[in-house]
């Protein structure tokens, strides 16, 4: 396999075009190189990326499937190493490198022409119930035509056989479901294209008051409501009731999960990531990178406290989207977290979800908790490691009425170090800070 690319003198030319701006020039002189020597495994990587990053996904996706050989080796499967590419274009605070990558990665997990490609989910009656409503949503819209008529009688057909085994029944897709939906099963029909906008986060809160809150009071939970721009939280509300990306459905009670490198990326979302980074530099700033996004939905009921946890990074950014006249009950559908940490030695499995660990180790602690309640766009910023779950769920039927929950989660839990030693009870009560007026709204600015 040739490697001559690290040290090979048209690595210069490359890199100059590039930092320049000049993509096209840095893409046709790597193009050239790979037709000469066609497995250089790290002149395909930087052409893959250098596309990524310019928003050329479709012609990064020809490329990253090297010729094969005896020498190839899983490293040279893009869906081994664009995970790291994202994690290092993270580090470096190059978000559109993220998300070229993400988006690219995704389209390899679940957009591939060969069905034995795609990544699997079992079938559910929760998330055929979901798909059958995108379906038809998407084809009020237009964006799907009158053919998917037969798709979806085909998905209806799947969901009726399941949902007579029980109403959150699993299992594997089958040769006979197989036969009816694999063609659009688990697959990228559809994502919105989400681009940035002027500004993602609203003026109407106080950056720097929200850092003072988070950073002076125990255990670190603060609540911000009008959290972005008008246009942005519609772009964003658009992109989650239009993209087809909701593959996650281990989920209890109906929830279905997205995460970034499998879809739920777009330029909106780095913007949100990137522009809360730099509002708050002391409590983010360069010290966390983003580590992961992901988006929820759940309803219409959902019980309280289906599953207590704690998270892999230093600082959570939970907010929600959908529009409060979905939610019947204003006093819950939101976030309870309470004041106790998960032990740095316990691992991911643990705290996040072991309920017969965690729910004895609260009462030993003695935990007390709040309890926010669930607003259109308003955002929870604490501590990752506190141990947190969702509210109990009333909202109405309906597809568009889907609570919607999106997180970023900035650095890792073990270089926490606004809260690293949370207070005893003895010593400190638990005031939550999200009840502060300081930071819920600049009044001169309503």
């Amino acid at each position: 396999m040739g490697t001559s690319w690290e040290a090979g003198p048209v690595v210069a030319r490359v890199r100059a075009a590039a930092g320049a701006g000049r993509t096209q020039e840095a893409a046709r002189v790597l193009g050239d190189a790979l037709r000469t020597r066609p497995q250089d495994r790290a002149a395909r990587r930087e052409l893959v990326l250098l596309l990524a990053a310019s928003d050329q996904g479709d012609e990064a996706l020809r490329w990253c499937d090297p010729p094969s050989t005896e020498d190839d080796g899983p490293g040279d499967d893009a869906t081994v190493w664009l995970p790291e590419a994202i994690t290092v274009a993270l580090e470096r605070g190059d978000f559109a490198l993220a998300q070229g990558c993400a988006q690219l990665l995704a389209r390899l997990r679940w957009d591939a022409a060969d069905p034995a490609r795609r990544s699997v989910v079992p079938l559910s009656v929760p998330k055929l119930r979901h798909d059958i409503d995108q379906m038809r949503h998407l084809q009020d819209l237009g964006v799907l035509g009158t053919e998917y008529g037969q798709v979806i009688d085909s998905y209806q057909a799947v969901h009726d056989r399941l949902a007579a085994v029980g109403t959150d029944a699993r299992k594997p897709l089958d040769a006979e479901a197989d036969a009816c939906i694999a063609p659009t099963y688990n697959r990228l029909l559809h994502i919105r294209d989400t681009p940035r906008v002027a500004r993602a986060l609203s003026d109407r809160w106080d950056p720097a008051a929200v850092e003072e809150q988070y950073l002076a009071n125990a255990p670190g939970v603060v609540s911000v409501d009008d959290f972005l721009t008008e246009e942005a939280l519609e772009e964003l509300y658009r992109f989650c009731l239009e993209s087809t990306v909701w593959f996650g459905n281990r989920y209890a009670h109906g929830r279905l999960g997205a995460l970034m490198q499998d879809g739920f990326s777009c330029p909106l979302l780095m913007q949100i990531a990137e522009e809360l980074r730099d509002a708050l530099p002391r409590l983010i700033g360069d010290r966390y990178p983003l580590r992961q996004m992901w988006g929820f939905k759940c309803g219409p009921q959902v019980p309280a406290d289906v599953t207590t946890h704690a998270d892999f990074a230093a600082v959570n950014v939970n907010f929600w989207i959908t529009p409060d006249e979905a939610n019947t009950d204003e006093h819950s559908g939101g976030l309870v977290v309470h004041d106790v940490d998960a032990p740095l030695s316990w691992g991911f499995d643990t705290y996040n979800g072991r309920q017969d660990l965690i729910r004895p180790f609260l009462r030993r602690r003695r935990a007390r908790s709040m309890t926010i309640p669930y607003r259109q766009n308003r955002a929870v910023i604490f501590d990752s490691d506190l141990f947190h779950a969702s509210d109990e769920v009333r909202f109405r039927p309906g597809y568009e009425n889907l609570r919607i929950n999106v997180t970023l989660l900035y650095g890792d839990r073990e270089e926490e170090v606004h809260h690293r030693h949370p207070p005893d009870h003895g010593t400190t009560g638990l005031r939550p800070a999200w009840r502060s007026a300081a930071f819920a709204r600049v009044r001169a600015k309503r």
